[in-house]
C-alpha cells in the first residue's frame, strides 16, 4: 500500500473516533439534562412560610418581636385558607361531578370506558405528587 493510502486511511480512521467521541459526548449531555415531566416536588404549606419568613427577615431584616408577629400572622392565614377549602370542597366536587357527567354524555360508549382510564390515570398522578382533589 503506498504511503498516501495510509495516510487517508489513517485521515479516514481519524475522523471516524473524533464522531464517536463527539456523538458519545452529545449523549452524555443529553442524558444528563433530560426534564422531567412530572416538575418538581410540590412544597408544604409549612415550607412556603418558612422561605416567606427567611425572605422578610433577609430583605426587611426584622427584628425578634415582628418576626413572631409575621409568624402568627402567616400561622392565622394558613388556618382561615385551611377552613375556607373544608366549606368549598363539597360545592367543588360537586362542579367537578357535573363536569364527568356532561362529558360522559358527550362521549361513545367505547370513549367513556378510555375516558375512565384517563381520569384513573390523572387521579393516581395527582396523588403521587400529593395534591388535594379539589381541581377539575
Amino acid at each position: 500500500m503506498p504511503r498516501s493510502d495510509r495516510r487517508i486511511g489513517l485521515y479516514l480512521t481519524l475522523v471516524f473516533l473524533s464522531g464517536v467521541a463527539v456523538g458519545a459526548g452529545g449523549l452524555q449531555l443529553v442524558r444528563g439534562s433530560a426534564v422531567s415531566a412530572s416538575g418538581p416536588a410540590r412544597k408544604s404549606p409549612e415550607e412556603y412560610r418558612r422561605e416567606y419568613l427567611r425572605e422578610m427577615n433577609q430583605r426587611l431584616h426584622l427584628d425578634e418581636q415582628q418576626t413572631t408577629g409575621l409568624r402568627v400572622i402567616l400561622e392565622k392565614t394558613h388556618e382561615e385558607y385551611k377552613r375556607f377549602r373544608e366549606q368549598t370542597k363539597p360545592e367543588m366536587q360537586r362542579i367537578q361531578q357535573e363536569q364527568v357527567t356532561a362529558v360522559n354524555a358527550l362521549l361513545r360508549d367505547d370513549q367513556k370506558l378510555e375516558y375512565e382510564k384517563m381520569r384513573s390515570e390523572r387521579e393516581a398522578r395527582r396523588k403521587a405528587r400529593g395534591e388535594r382533589g379539589d381541581g377539575f
